[in-house]
Protein backbone atom coordinates (compact mmCIF):
# COMPACT_ATOMS: atom_id res chain seq x y z
CA UNK A 1 0.00 0.00 0.00
CA UNK A 2 1.31 3.86 -0.83
CA UNK A 3 2.00 5.59 2.76
CA UNK A 4 3.08 9.00 3.09
CA UNK A 5 6.70 8.25 1.35
CA UNK A 6 5.25 7.12 -1.50
CA UNK A 7 1.99 8.87 -2.55
CA UNK A 8 2.70 12.55 -3.91
CA UNK A 9 0.70 15.59 -2.16
CA UNK A 10 -1.69 16.58 -4.07
CA UNK A 11 -3.02 20.39 -4.92
CA UNK A 12 -6.26 21.75 -3.59
CA UNK A 13 -7.87 21.57 -6.70
CA UNK A 14 -7.79 17.77 -6.21
CA UNK A 15 -4.84 17.49 -9.22
CA UNK A 16 -1.32 16.30 -9.10
CA UNK A 17 1.47 18.71 -9.60
CA UNK A 18 3.53 17.55 -12.66
CA UNK A 19 3.56 14.30 -15.07
CA UNK A 20 5.37 11.80 -12.95
CA UNK A 21 2.54 12.80 -9.87
CA UNK A 22 -0.60 12.56 -12.20
CA UNK A 23 1.33 9.06 -13.14
CA UNK A 24 1.32 8.31 -9.00
CA UNK A 25 -2.43 9.57 -8.99
CA UNK A 26 -3.58 7.19 -11.44
CA UNK A 27 -1.69 4.30 -9.53
CA UNK A 28 -3.10 5.49 -6.21
CA UNK A 29 -6.72 5.19 -7.57
CA UNK A 30 -8.11 1.90 -5.89
CA UNK A 31 -10.36 1.15 -3.25
CA UNK A 32 -12.56 4.32 -4.32
CA UNK A 33 -12.63 4.05 -7.32
CA UNK A 34 -13.37 0.06 -8.18
CA UNK A 35 -15.75 0.56 -5.21
CA UNK A 36 -17.54 3.24 -7.35
CA UNK A 37 -17.41 0.97 -10.16
CA UNK A 38 -18.96 -1.39 -8.68
CA UNK A 39 -21.81 0.20 -7.63
CA UNK A 40 -23.09 0.38 -11.24
CA UNK A 41 -24.26 -3.12 -11.37
CA UNK A 42 -25.94 -5.03 -13.66
CA UNK A 43 -29.12 -4.92 -10.42
CA UNK A 44 -28.18 -0.97 -10.47
CA UNK A 45 -28.70 -0.64 -14.53
CA UNK A 46 -31.66 -1.96 -14.23
CA UNK A 47 -33.20 0.16 -11.96
CA UNK A 48 -31.20 3.43 -14.04
CA UNK A 49 -32.99 2.60 -17.16
CA UNK A 50 -36.32 1.78 -15.38
CA UNK A 51 -35.92 5.17 -13.79
CA UNK A 52 -34.66 7.10 -17.40
CA UNK A 53 -37.52 4.75 -19.44
CA UNK A 54 -40.65 5.67 -16.85
CA UNK A 55 -39.74 9.26 -15.46
CA UNK A 56 -37.41 10.47 -18.23
CA UNK A 57 -35.26 13.10 -16.88
CA UNK A 58 -37.14 14.11 -13.85
CA UNK A 59 -34.96 12.34 -11.61
CA UNK A 60 -31.59 12.64 -12.83
CA UNK A 61 -31.05 15.30 -9.79
CA UNK A 62 -31.19 12.69 -7.42
CA UNK A 63 -27.50 11.48 -8.70
CA UNK A 64 -26.25 15.14 -7.81
CA UNK A 65 -27.69 14.84 -4.39
CA UNK A 66 -26.62 11.27 -3.69
CA UNK A 67 -23.08 12.32 -4.53
CA UNK A 68 -21.50 14.03 -1.77
CA UNK A 69 -23.36 11.17 0.78
CA UNK A 70 -21.81 8.63 -0.89
CA UNK A 71 -18.45 10.52 -0.77
CA UNK A 72 -18.94 11.19 2.79
CA UNK A 73 -19.86 7.22 4.02
CA UNK A 74 -17.76 5.67 1.51
CA UNK A 75 -14.67 7.91 3.20
CA UNK A 76 -15.76 7.27 6.59
CA UNK A 77 -15.73 3.75 5.90
CA UNK A 78 -12.26 4.02 4.04
CA UNK A 79 -10.63 5.64 6.99
CA UNK A 80 -11.67 3.04 9.68
CA UNK A 81 -9.80 0.52 7.64
CA UNK A 82 -7.13 2.58 7.38
CA UNK A 83 -6.64 3.67 11.13
CA UNK A 84 -7.46 0.71 12.47
CA UNK A 85 -6.06 -2.00 10.53
CA UNK A 86 -9.11 -3.96 10.51
CA UNK A 87 -12.65 -4.11 8.73
CA UNK A 88 -16.40 -2.72 9.56
CA UNK A 89 -16.60 -6.17 11.03
CA UNK A 90 -13.68 -6.70 12.49
CA UNK A 91 -14.40 -3.53 14.30
CA UNK A 92 -18.40 -4.08 15.37
CA UNK A 93 -16.50 -7.42 16.69
CA UNK A 94 -14.78 -5.74 19.26
CA UNK A 95 -17.36 -2.62 20.33
CA UNK A 96 -20.62 -3.68 19.70
CA UNK A 97 -22.52 -6.91 21.25
CA UNK A 98 -22.46 -10.25 18.96
CA UNK A 99 -26.13 -10.48 18.44
CA UNK A 100 -26.19 -6.90 16.70
CA UNK A 101 -22.89 -8.13 14.55
CA UNK A 102 -24.26 -11.56 13.48
CA UNK A 103 -27.81 -10.18 12.57
CA UNK A 104 -26.58 -7.26 10.34
CA UNK A 105 -24.09 -9.78 8.58
CA UNK A 106 -26.30 -12.13 7.85
CA UNK A 107 -28.63 -9.94 6.61
CA UNK A 108 -25.58 -8.10 4.18
CA UNK A 109 -24.83 -11.94 3.05
CA UNK A 110 -28.50 -12.64 2.16
CA UNK A 111 -28.90 -9.77 0.42
CA UNK A 112 -25.14 -9.80 -1.45
CA UNK A 113 -26.18 -13.80 -2.29
CA UNK A 114 -29.90 -12.58 -3.93
CA UNK A 115 -27.86 -9.65 -5.94
CA UNK A 116 -25.16 -12.15 -7.27
CA UNK A 117 -27.90 -14.26 -8.29
CA UNK A 118 -29.60 -11.58 -10.13
CA UNK A 119 -26.31 -10.11 -11.48
CA UNK A 120 -25.24 -13.69 -12.93
CA UNK A 121 -29.07 -13.92 -14.39
CA UNK A 122 -28.42 -9.96 -16.04
CA UNK A 123 -24.88 -11.03 -17.49
CA UNK A 124 -25.90 -13.99 -18.99
CA UNK A 125 -29.35 -12.34 -20.72
CA UNK A 126 -27.13 -9.96 -22.04
CA UNK A 127 -24.31 -12.63 -23.60
CA UNK A 128 -27.31 -14.23 -25.36
CA UNK A 129 -28.33 -11.30 -26.41
CA UNK A 130 -24.63 -10.92 -28.48
CA UNK A 131 -23.96 -14.72 -29.14
CA UNK A 132 -27.39 -16.45 -27.96
CA UNK A 133 -26.57 -19.90 -26.85
CA UNK A 134 -27.95 -20.99 -23.63
CA UNK A 135 -28.08 -18.42 -20.34
CA UNK A 136 -27.32 -21.08 -18.15
CA UNK A 137 -24.68 -21.91 -19.31
CA UNK A 138 -23.28 -19.21 -19.35
CA UNK A 139 -24.07 -18.53 -15.78
CA UNK A 140 -22.34 -21.26 -14.97
CA UNK A 141 -19.46 -20.14 -16.91
CA UNK A 142 -19.36 -16.16 -15.26
CA UNK A 143 -19.60 -17.88 -11.77
CA UNK A 144 -16.49 -20.29 -11.80
CA UNK A 145 -14.88 -17.73 -13.52
CA UNK A 146 -15.16 -14.96 -10.98
CA UNK A 147 -14.24 -17.74 -8.47
CA UNK A 148 -11.27 -18.76 -10.11
CA UNK A 149 -10.07 -15.29 -10.47
CA UNK A 150 -10.50 -14.48 -6.62
CA UNK A 151 -9.20 -17.98 -5.87
CA UNK A 152 -5.78 -17.88 -8.00
CA UNK A 153 -5.10 -14.77 -9.63
CA UNK A 154 -2.06 -13.05 -6.98
CA UNK A 155 -4.00 -10.00 -5.57
CA UNK A 156 -1.75 -7.34 -6.70
CA UNK A 157 -2.44 -8.43 -9.95
CA UNK A 158 -6.47 -9.30 -9.27
CA UNK A 159 -6.47 -5.35 -8.13
CA UNK A 160 -4.97 -3.83 -11.25
CA UNK A 161 -7.88 -6.30 -13.19
CA UNK A 162 -10.33 -4.58 -11.25
CA UNK A 163 -8.97 -1.27 -12.56
CA UNK A 164 -9.04 -2.01 -15.94
CA UNK A 165 -12.37 -3.31 -15.30
CA UNK A 166 -13.44 0.01 -14.52
CA UNK A 167 -13.16 1.01 -18.13
CA UNK A 168 -16.19 -1.01 -19.43
CA UNK A 169 -18.80 1.74 -17.36
CA UNK A 170 -17.23 3.82 -20.14
CA UNK A 171 -19.42 2.44 -23.15
CA UNK A 172 -22.43 3.94 -21.25
CA UNK A 173 -20.79 7.59 -21.54
CA UNK A 174 -20.21 6.33 -24.98
CA UNK A 175 -23.98 4.97 -25.14
CA UNK A 176 -25.46 8.42 -24.66
CA UNK A 177 -23.38 9.71 -27.74
CA UNK A 178 -24.79 7.48 -30.16
CA UNK A 179 -28.56 8.35 -29.80
CA UNK A 180 -29.85 12.08 -29.56
CA UNK A 181 -30.54 13.69 -26.53
CA UNK A 182 -32.13 17.51 -25.82
CA UNK A 183 -29.38 18.16 -23.40
CA UNK A 184 -30.76 21.72 -22.81
CA UNK A 185 -33.79 19.96 -21.21
CA UNK A 186 -31.52 17.84 -19.51
CA UNK A 187 -29.42 20.74 -17.63
CA UNK A 188 -32.89 22.52 -16.70
CA UNK A 189 -34.39 18.76 -14.80
CA UNK A 190 -31.10 18.44 -13.26
CA UNK A 191 -31.18 22.21 -11.28
CA UNK A 192 -34.86 22.99 -11.57
CA UNK A 193 -36.29 19.64 -11.81
CA UNK A 194 -39.96 19.22 -11.09
CA UNK A 195 -40.77 17.29 -8.22
CA UNK A 196 -43.69 15.43 -7.39
CA UNK A 197 -44.57 13.28 -4.32
CA UNK A 198 -46.84 10.71 -5.96
CA UNK A 199 -46.12 7.31 -4.85
CA UNK A 200 -44.58 5.86 -7.96
CA UNK A 201 -42.00 8.89 -7.67
CA UNK A 202 -41.02 8.13 -4.21
CA UNK A 203 -40.52 4.44 -4.15
CA UNK A 204 -38.25 5.71 -7.66
CA UNK A 205 -36.43 7.84 -5.44
CA UNK A 206 -36.18 5.14 -2.07
CA UNK A 207 -34.60 2.56 -5.01
CA UNK A 208 -32.03 5.28 -6.25
CA UNK A 209 -30.89 5.30 -3.28
CA UNK A 210 -30.72 2.12 -1.81
CA UNK A 211 -29.05 1.41 -5.19
CA UNK A 212 -26.43 3.87 -4.79
CA UNK A 213 -25.70 3.69 -1.24
CA UNK A 214 -25.41 -0.13 -0.38
CA UNK A 215 -23.80 -2.22 2.90
CA UNK A 216 -21.54 -4.21 0.85
CA UNK A 217 -19.68 -1.16 -0.60
CA UNK A 218 -19.00 0.06 2.89
CA UNK A 219 -17.11 -3.49 4.01
CA UNK A 220 -15.41 -3.97 0.75
CA UNK A 221 -13.74 -0.29 0.70
CA UNK A 222 -12.96 -0.60 4.55
CA UNK A 223 -11.39 -4.55 3.63
CA UNK A 224 -9.48 -3.46 0.24
CA UNK A 225 -7.89 -0.16 2.52
CA UNK A 226 -6.73 -3.12 5.45
CA UNK A 227 -5.70 -5.10 1.70
CA UNK A 228 -3.30 -2.40 0.78
CA UNK A 229 -1.78 -1.86 4.53
CA UNK A 230 -0.87 -5.65 4.71
CA UNK A 231 0.54 -5.74 1.28
CA UNK A 232 2.66 -2.26 0.64
CA UNK A 233 6.31 -2.83 2.74
CA UNK A 234 6.51 -0.59 5.40
CA UNK A 235 2.63 0.62 5.70
CA UNK A 236 0.86 0.24 9.02
CA UNK A 237 -2.48 1.14 10.49
CA UNK A 238 -2.21 4.80 11.08
CA UNK A 239 -2.92 3.99 14.79
CA UNK A 240 0.35 3.34 14.93
CA UNK A 241 2.02 4.93 12.17
CA UNK A 242 0.62 8.67 12.81
CA UNK A 243 3.47 9.97 10.69
CA UNK A 244 1.86 8.34 7.57
CA UNK A 245 -1.39 9.48 7.74
CA UNK A 246 -1.32 13.37 5.90
CA UNK A 247 -0.39 11.26 2.67
CA UNK A 248 -3.07 8.23 3.47
CA UNK A 249 -6.07 10.51 4.37
CA UNK A 250 -5.64 12.58 1.12
CA UNK A 251 -5.25 9.85 -1.24
CA UNK A 252 -8.30 8.12 0.57
CA UNK A 253 -10.24 11.24 -0.24
CA UNK A 254 -9.19 11.85 -3.90
CA UNK A 255 -9.97 7.85 -4.53
CA UNK A 256 -12.98 7.92 -2.98
CA UNK A 257 -13.94 11.12 -4.39
CA UNK A 258 -12.57 10.14 -8.15
CA UNK A 259 -14.73 6.85 -7.50
CA UNK A 260 -18.02 7.96 -6.32
CA UNK A 261 -18.09 10.81 -8.92
CA UNK A 262 -17.17 7.89 -11.55
CA UNK A 263 -20.51 5.61 -10.17
CA UNK A 264 -23.11 8.44 -10.41
CA UNK A 265 -21.87 10.45 -13.82
CA UNK A 266 -22.42 6.82 -14.96
CA UNK A 267 -25.69 5.92 -13.75
CA UNK A 268 -27.02 9.63 -14.79
CA UNK A 269 -26.31 8.66 -18.74
CA UNK A 270 -27.64 5.44 -18.40
CA UNK A 271 -30.83 7.44 -16.92
CA UNK A 272 -30.25 10.01 -19.77
CA UNK A 273 -29.74 7.46 -22.39
CA UNK A 274 -32.97 5.79 -20.94
CA UNK A 275 -34.74 9.30 -21.24
CA UNK A 276 -33.63 10.40 -24.60
CA UNK A 277 -34.86 6.70 -26.12
CA UNK A 278 -37.14 4.27 -23.96
CA UNK A 279 -39.33 6.93 -22.38
CA UNK A 280 -39.64 9.05 -25.30
CA UNK A 281 -41.00 6.19 -27.59
CA UNK A 282 -43.60 4.93 -24.84
CA UNK A 283 -41.32 1.86 -23.76
CA UNK A 284 -42.02 2.75 -20.39
CA UNK A 285 -42.19 -0.67 -18.50
CA UNK A 286 -38.12 -1.91 -18.30
CA UNK A 287 -37.95 -4.74 -15.81
CA UNK A 288 -33.73 -5.51 -16.39
CA UNK A 289 -31.18 -4.71 -17.80
CA UNK A 290 -31.09 -7.18 -20.37
CA UNK A 291 -34.63 -5.81 -21.55
CA UNK A 292 -33.56 -2.82 -21.84
CA UNK A 293 -30.72 -3.10 -24.34
CA UNK A 294 -33.28 -5.44 -26.26
CA UNK A 295 -35.06 -2.69 -26.68
CA UNK A 296 -32.63 -0.18 -27.49
CA UNK A 297 -31.66 -2.23 -31.04
CA UNK A 298 -34.56 -1.31 -32.86
CA UNK A 299 -34.36 2.28 -31.19
CA UNK A 300 -31.23 3.28 -31.56
CA UNK A 301 -29.36 0.91 -33.54
CA UNK A 302 -27.12 -2.04 -33.34
CA UNK A 303 -23.98 -0.11 -31.66
CA UNK A 304 -25.37 1.72 -29.59
CA UNK A 305 -27.40 -1.92 -28.74
CA UNK A 306 -24.28 -3.81 -28.84
CA UNK A 307 -22.36 -1.29 -26.04
CA UNK A 308 -25.25 -1.19 -23.79
CA UNK A 309 -24.73 -4.86 -23.55
CA UNK A 310 -21.43 -5.17 -23.10
CA UNK A 311 -21.48 -2.74 -20.95
CA UNK A 312 -23.93 -4.77 -18.40
CA UNK A 313 -21.36 -7.90 -19.09
CA UNK A 314 -18.18 -5.76 -17.64
CA UNK A 315 -19.94 -4.21 -14.68
CA UNK A 316 -21.09 -7.75 -13.63
CA UNK A 317 -17.47 -8.85 -14.00
CA UNK A 318 -16.69 -5.96 -11.98
CA UNK A 319 -19.66 -6.39 -9.45
CA UNK A 320 -19.41 -10.12 -8.79
CA UNK A 321 -16.36 -9.85 -6.69
CA UNK A 322 -17.48 -6.97 -4.71
CA UNK A 323 -20.54 -8.42 -3.88
CA UNK A 324 -18.92 -12.33 -3.14
CA UNK A 325 -15.72 -10.73 -1.42
CA UNK A 326 -17.40 -8.23 1.00
CA UNK A 327 -19.24 -11.41 2.30
CA UNK A 328 -16.34 -13.24 3.05
CA UNK A 329 -14.67 -9.80 4.53
CA UNK A 330 -17.94 -9.56 6.72
CA UNK A 331 -18.07 -13.24 7.71
CA UNK A 332 -14.37 -13.63 8.10
CA UNK A 333 -14.00 -11.10 10.63
CA UNK A 334 -17.17 -11.61 12.40
CA UNK A 335 -15.60 -14.77 13.37
CA UNK A 336 -12.69 -14.27 13.91
CA UNK A 337 -11.03 -16.02 10.13
CA UNK A 338 -8.62 -15.51 8.37
CA UNK A 339 -9.52 -13.68 5.66
CA UNK A 340 -7.91 -11.42 2.55
CA UNK A 341 -6.98 -11.83 -1.55
CA UNK A 342 -3.78 -11.48 -0.82
CA UNK A 343 -4.27 -14.89 1.20
CA UNK A 344 -3.31 -18.46 -0.66
CA UNK A 345 -6.25 -20.19 -1.11
CA UNK A 346 -5.17 -22.92 1.82
CA UNK A 347 -4.47 -20.57 4.60
CA UNK A 348 -7.62 -18.74 4.10
CA UNK A 349 -10.09 -21.20 3.17
CA UNK A 350 -13.14 -20.42 4.99
CA UNK A 351 -12.82 -17.20 3.76
CA UNK A 352 -12.85 -18.34 -0.27
CA UNK A 353 -15.18 -21.09 0.89
CA UNK A 354 -17.80 -18.43 1.26
CA UNK A 355 -16.73 -16.63 -1.69
CA UNK A 356 -17.46 -19.71 -3.30
CA UNK A 357 -20.69 -20.59 -1.83
CA UNK A 358 -22.06 -17.09 -1.98
CA UNK A 359 -21.08 -17.33 -5.79
CA UNK A 360 -22.82 -20.80 -6.01
CA UNK A 361 -26.26 -20.64 -4.66
CA UNK A 362 -26.39 -17.18 -6.68
CA UNK A 363 -26.06 -19.18 -9.34
CA UNK A 364 -28.45 -21.67 -8.12
CA UNK A 365 -31.00 -19.25 -7.89
CA UNK A 366 -31.15 -19.04 -11.74
CA UNK A 367 -32.33 -22.48 -11.97
CA UNK A 368 -34.81 -21.50 -9.39
CA UNK A 369 -38.37 -20.22 -9.79
CA UNK A 370 -37.26 -17.07 -8.07
CA UNK A 371 -38.31 -14.07 -10.18
CA UNK A 372 -35.57 -11.81 -10.69
CA UNK A 373 -37.62 -8.89 -10.13
CA UNK A 374 -38.73 -9.71 -7.11
CA UNK A 375 -35.58 -11.01 -5.95
CA UNK A 376 -34.40 -7.60 -7.00
CA UNK A 377 -37.05 -6.03 -4.63
CA UNK A 378 -36.21 -7.78 -1.76
CA UNK A 379 -32.40 -7.03 -1.93
CA UNK A 380 -33.21 -3.76 -2.24
CA UNK A 381 -35.54 -4.24 0.99
CA UNK A 382 -32.77 -5.68 2.82
CA UNK A 383 -29.95 -3.47 1.65
CA UNK A 384 -32.50 -0.51 2.97
CA UNK A 385 -32.86 -1.54 6.39
CA UNK A 386 -29.89 -2.99 6.88
CA UNK A 387 -27.88 0.06 5.53
CA UNK A 388 -28.89 2.70 8.24
CA UNK A 389 -28.00 0.41 11.44
CA UNK A 390 -24.86 -0.10 9.88
CA UNK A 391 -24.34 3.53 9.43
CA UNK A 392 -25.34 4.94 12.71
CA UNK A 393 -22.65 2.15 14.03
CA UNK A 394 -20.06 3.17 11.51
CA UNK A 395 -20.59 6.83 12.35
CA UNK A 396 -20.25 5.74 16.34
CA UNK A 397 -16.83 4.05 15.62
CA UNK A 398 -15.53 6.64 13.21
CA UNK A 399 -15.96 9.47 16.05
CA UNK A 400 -14.74 7.39 19.23
CA UNK A 401 -11.17 8.44 20.25
CA UNK A 402 -11.18 5.41 21.66
CA UNK A 403 -11.43 3.38 17.94
CA UNK A 404 -10.00 5.76 16.15
CA UNK A 405 -7.44 7.98 18.16
CA UNK A 406 -6.14 11.09 16.53
CA UNK A 407 -7.97 10.44 13.82
CA UNK A 408 -11.52 10.32 14.84
CA UNK A 409 -14.16 12.39 12.38
CA UNK A 410 -13.46 16.07 11.84
CA UNK A 411 -17.16 18.25 11.96
CA UNK A 412 -17.43 18.50 9.04
CA UNK A 413 -17.15 14.87 7.64
CA UNK A 414 -19.44 13.89 10.65
CA UNK A 415 -22.37 16.03 9.60
CA UNK A 416 -22.48 14.98 6.07
CA UNK A 417 -22.04 11.34 7.59
CA UNK A 418 -25.05 11.73 9.51
CA UNK A 419 -26.88 13.71 6.86
CA UNK A 420 -26.28 10.55 4.48
CA UNK A 421 -27.42 8.13 7.43
CA UNK A 422 -30.57 10.39 8.13
CA UNK A 423 -31.52 10.21 4.14
CA UNK A 424 -30.98 6.59 4.23
CA UNK A 425 -33.03 6.23 7.64
CA UNK A 426 -36.26 8.08 4.97
CA UNK A 427 -35.16 6.35 2.24
CA UNK A 428 -35.89 2.93 4.11
CA UNK A 429 -39.44 4.40 5.94
CA UNK A 430 -40.55 5.63 2.51
CA UNK A 431 -39.42 2.04 0.83
CA UNK A 432 -41.57 0.20 3.44
CA UNK A 433 -44.73 3.02 3.23
CA UNK A 434 -44.73 2.57 -0.54
CA UNK A 435 -44.41 -1.37 -0.72
CA UNK A 436 -47.63 -0.87 1.84
CA UNK A 437 -49.44 1.47 -0.30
Amino acid sequence: MSTSTTVPPVLPNGTPGNSSQASRFLEALGPGLTTGAADDDPSGIATYSQVGAQFGYQLGWTMLLTYPLMCAIQQISAQIGRVTGRGLAGNLRRHTPGWVLHGLVASLVVANILNIGADLGAMAAALKLLIHGPAILYVVLFAVGSVALQVFVHYSRYVTILKWLTLSLFAYVATAFTVHIPWRDVGIQLILPRMSFDSDHITAIVALFGTTISPYLFFWQASQEVERTDEETGAEPLLHAPHQANGELDRIRVDTYVGMAFSNIVALFIIITAAATLHASGHTDIQTSSQAAEVLRPLAGPFTFTLFALGIIGTGLLALPVLAGSAGYALGEAFHWRTGLAREARAAKAFYGTIAVATAVGAVLNFSALDPVRALFWCAVINGVVAVPIMVLLMVLASRRSVMGQFHLSLPLKSMGWLATGVMALAAVGLFVTSVV
